[in-house]
């Protein structure tokens, strides 16, 4: 921690940039919330991003802050984080996240915001700042939960076609436009506790870093909690409009039951990383997700060279996140 705290403007003018990242992180990832629930017909554009953000918001009542406590202790060693990491580490998540919405790429906000942070601190300090817990446990999950996406899509979709055979398609419809009403709420629910506290965790790591709150202290302050997830939930109700169609049609045709066991076994996945405290891509969460659901009817059901596509910027959103971090984490020793 630095003997001096920073002043009060610079630390404000940061805090407001990580909320405007948290906005966007909504605003980006609007479609892994509603994308399937809109493909199915269940809810109209304009309803399901009130339903989305609405859930976004509730999650603020449902899970601990183990996330932001990764986040905001668990990536870097204590006393690395300054003004200039935080602003490079925002500015590197923020850039990547308007290219890959600029080009309706369904990239990751939250490994952008991984990648800014080690980027920044990497310039800064090198690797040997850098926790390998935190880290390691992040980047494991880059590979664990897209995987688990899959797994648990497809073996529900397995199971409920086993479990209503013999039912009418016309019923089965039915049933399942309602059920998406609420594996489309859980699934907003895990976007929200996951993501908000990523934000909060950034900010908390900026406060702890300024002097301005103790490393000691277990919560951030009520203001950071709340400010977050009302970003969140703002950017998810002004929704990514370019990266629907892309989540819920062009990946693979979805019916609503589809869209339920996808929903279902993405925000299984979600609820199970957030309680562990892992920071997950939702994005990544959800695309393994209606890969898994739509390789049961056949194979060729999946758009792979889309998928393809899609990988490939996972691929790339740490390393060039990372790369515009270290660059303005430069440019900003020559500001401030």
């Amino acid at each position: 921690m630095e003997s001096v705290q920073l002043s009060l403007w610079l630390v404000a003018m940061l805090v407001v940039l990580a909320i405007v990242f948290d906005f966007m992180n909504g605003f980006h990832d609007a479609a892994n919330s509603i994308a399937t629930v809109v493909s199915t017909g269940v809810l109209k554009p304009q309803h399901a991003v009130l339903f989305a953000a609405f859930f976004n918001f509730v999650a603020l009542f449902v899970f601990q802050l183990s996330v932001a406590a990764t986040i905001g202790k668990g990536i870097v060693e204590p006393g690395v984080v300054d003004a200039n990491v935080v602003f490079g580490a925002l500015v590197g998540a923020i850039a990547w996240n308007v290219i890959t919405w600029w080009y309706g790429i369904p990239s990751s906000s939250s490994h952008a915001l991984i990648g800014g942070i080690v980027g920044a601190v990497m310039a800064k300090a090198g690797p040997g700042a850098l926790l390998t817990g935190g880290v390691s446990k992040t980047m494991a999950f880059i590979l664990v939960s897209p995987v688990l996406g899959f797994l648990l899509g497809s073996l529900l979709m397995v199971a409920v076609a086993h479990v209503f055979r013999g039912t009418t398609p016309l019923r089965i419809d039915r049933l399942f436009r309602r059920g998406q009403l609420v594996s489309a709420a859980m699934y907003s629910l895990g976007h929200g506790g996951n993501d908000a506290q990523k934000t909060i965790g950034i900010i908390w790591m900026l406060l702890i870093g300024s002097g301005y709150v103790a490393a000691s202290d277990p919560l951030p302050p009520l203001w950071v909690i709340w400010s977050c997830y009302i970003a969140i939930a703002l950017g998810t109700l002004f929704g990514g409009w370019r990266i629907v169609k892309t989540m819920g049609q062009r990946i693979t045709k979805l019916k609503p039951v589809g869209g339920f066991c996808a929903e279902t076994g993405g925000a299984i996945t979600l609820f199970l990383a957030t309680g562990l405290g892992i920071p997950v891509s939702t994005t990544h969460t959800i695309t393994g997700a209606i890969v898994g659901v739509g390789s049961t009817r056949r194979l060729s059901a999946v758009r792979w060279g889309l998928a393809g596509r899609i990988v490939w910027a996972w691929v790339f959103t740490i390393p060039a996140s990372a790369l515009i971090a270290a660059v303005f984490y430069g440019l900003s020793r020559l500001v401030f």
